[in-house]
């Protein structure tokens, strides 16, 4: 029985949820490197021995590898012209989307790796031609950074201490004096977080907006 092959499907929206197209590979990549970093605000003066870092962000993670694409038939017979494939391949994860105004949101999916991501960068070396030129195979190096919607990045961001600001997905049935119970530990801050936020109306809080709860002083 053949192994799964690597698939990348594309969707309209950062919740994942309505598919406009896909592609599956021919050949899987021997490897894949997934990237991790930090990022810091780095300050110090003319003539200091060093930098402070402050902590900025958590970087998006990449993952990168390389497609080969091939049409001499050798691959499950396949004789497919190469900018075939390839514009199929970049119809996917490459081009401008119309109707969302950007590159479509991307899932690739190959055995334990599920990588909610877009592309962002694609270099193809071609490596065997005919007599006249006609490319038939090539390998395309392919980048792609993990793409999350508003409501994954504040479950996973998670602070808890008091002494942060706090940026606050509202959810349907949030009360603020429940909010600020949970990050203060003290419910009766409400009122101070609603002038923060100019809120008019701090008993019906809109699902799907963000409110910042500021650091105790």
């Amino acid at each position: 029985m053949p192994g799964k092959k690597l698939t990348i499907k594309a969707y309209k929206t950062e919740k994942y949820s309505s598919e406009v197209g896909s592609c599956t590979v021919k050949i899987n990549p021997s490897s894949y490197k997934s990237n991790y970093g930090i990022e810091y605000n780095k300050e110090g003066g003319t003539g200091m021995a060093g930098k402070t870092l402050d902590f900025k962000g958590i970087a998006p993670e990449t993952v990168s590898f390389d497609i080969h694409f091939d049409s001499t038939g050798v691959i499950n017979g396949s004789s497919e012209p190469i900018t075939d494939q390839l514009d199929k391949f970049k119809k996917v994860c490459l081009l401008y989307n119309g109707a969302i105004h950007q590159p479509n949101f991307l899932i690739v999916s190959w055995s334990s790796l599920q990588f909610r991501c877009k592309l962002t960068s694609m270099s193809v070396n071609y490596n065997l031609f005919k007599s006249d030129g006609t490319p038939l195979r090539a390998v395309a190096s392919v980048q792609f950074e993990e793409a999350l919607d508003s409501e994954e990045i504040a479950r996973l961001q998670g602070n808890q201490s008091p002494d942060l600001t706090h940026a606050v997905l509202i959810k349907a049935g949030d009360k603020l004096p429940l909010i600020c119970k949970e990050i203060y530990g003290d419910a009766s801050y409400y009122m101070e977080v609603a002038s923060f936020n100019k809120l008019v109306n701090f008993r019906h809080l809109e699902p799907g907006t963000i409110i910042h709860i500021p650091p105790i002083k």
